[in-house]
């Protein structure tokens, strides 16, 4: 998952701008049988390419789980223009994603016709990571440091917010530009003093690499942040027209990411053998730590896999529009868990 949020929120911005087309000319994705009598077909679009956010998934399709359920299940990478556009525009049932990011897909006078359907996560798990012994152990230790920005309002206002929190002065803060691939090498080479990150990746890889670091979760300072990351979303015109075959889905993956939670080693195998990018090949030893470190994660204290929280939904995007991040109040809107399994 190389992957930074620069890329993440460059793509659903992108995604964005066509919000107006895509509301205008989304259609629901054909699900029909076509040859294979009863057979539904499923397209998935992932955020990025394959890593142990998409492991049920994975499972799922390894162990018959979506064959069972009558599916025909095809997970795919991302276009140009990112799988939120991908899922609205109709050309994908299905599609990840992550809460904050998604704000740019709904915030719109036309928003895109998606709807988040699954927690993939139940807490959020990025936050900052340094050099250890660095004293950026705690959000103000920031102050008089170099932090690595890709320069966007809600990665800033969310920084502002917790070294604010902390009894820090953000204005203390060096702000580089942030083109770092690899964040322990980053720190390790003294690129950097701190940059954001997910834990359950570049965390693990810092272990794997054996760059000592420490490391802070937003959460962990601020509620308000335990927002939903990654997501699940949906097409709206699927939805609509289709909802039992979204309920079967969502149902065969559910099963797969309890396969994960229990069976951890196995699991990452089904990935690594998977993942038709092959960009896992050569990770095994990162691919198994953080899959042990995630799999305990994907249902966490929740009561079931999936679930989404309406008081932690609505207070993160509560909290967009009262700092003016999104012009319309998103509160209340873009999430439903009325497509899980009970």
């Amino acid at each position: 998952m190389r992957k930074t949020l620069k890329t993440i929120v460059t793509i659903v911005l992108s995604a964005a701008m066509l919000a107006g087309l895509s509301a205008c000319g989304s259609s629901a994705p054909d699900s029909s049988t076509g040859s294979k009598g009863s057979v539904k077909k499923i397209t998935v679009s992932l955020d990025w390419t394959p890593n142990t956010n998409h492991t049920g998934m994975y499972v799922a399709q390894a162990l018959g789980y979506y064959k069972e359920a009558g599916l025909e299940v095809e997970i795919v990478q991302p276009p140009e223009d990112g799988a939120v556009s991908m899922c609205a525009a109709g050309q994908a049932q299905f599609a990840i994603d992550a809460q904050d990011t998604t704000a740019g897909a709904l915030d719109s006078d036309t928003p895109m016709e998606v709807t988040t359907v699954a927690a993939l996560i139940q807490h959020n798990t990025s936050g900052i990571i340094s050099r250890k012994g660095d004293g950026i152990n705690h959000p103000s230790g920031l102050e008089g440091k170099r932090y690595s920005t890709w320069n966007l309002p809600v990665e800033l206002a969310t920084l502002e917010q917790v070294v604010k929190d902390d009894g820090g002065d953000f204005s203390k803060v060096e702000l580089i530009p942030n083109t770092i691939t690899d964040e322990p090498a980053a720190l390790r080479e003294k690129q950097t003093d701190a940059v954001w990150v997910f834990y359950g990746w570049s965390g693990i890889n810092a272990e794997v690499e054996g760059v000592e670091v420490d490391y802070w979760n937003f959460r962990d300072i601020n509620p308000v942040f335990d927002y939903y990351t990654p997501t699940m979303i949906a097409n709206n015109d699927f939805l609509a027209n289709d909802p039992e075959t979204a309920k079967a889905f969502l149902e065969a993956t559910k099963k797969g990411y309890e396969y994960a939670v229990d069976h951890p080693k196995e699991a990452a195998d089904y990935l690594i053998k998977g993942d038709s990018t092959g960009s896992l090949k050569d990770s095994a030893d990162l691919v198994y730590k953080s899959q042990e470190y995630l799999s305990p994660l994907y249902i966490d204290d929740a009561d079931r896999w999936g679930v989404i929280d309406e008081g932690r939904w609505n207070a993160f995007y509560s909290w967009l529009y009262e700092n003016k991040l999104t012009k319309n109040d998103l509160t209340g809107t873009g999430f439903s868990n009325d497509y899980l399994p009970q």
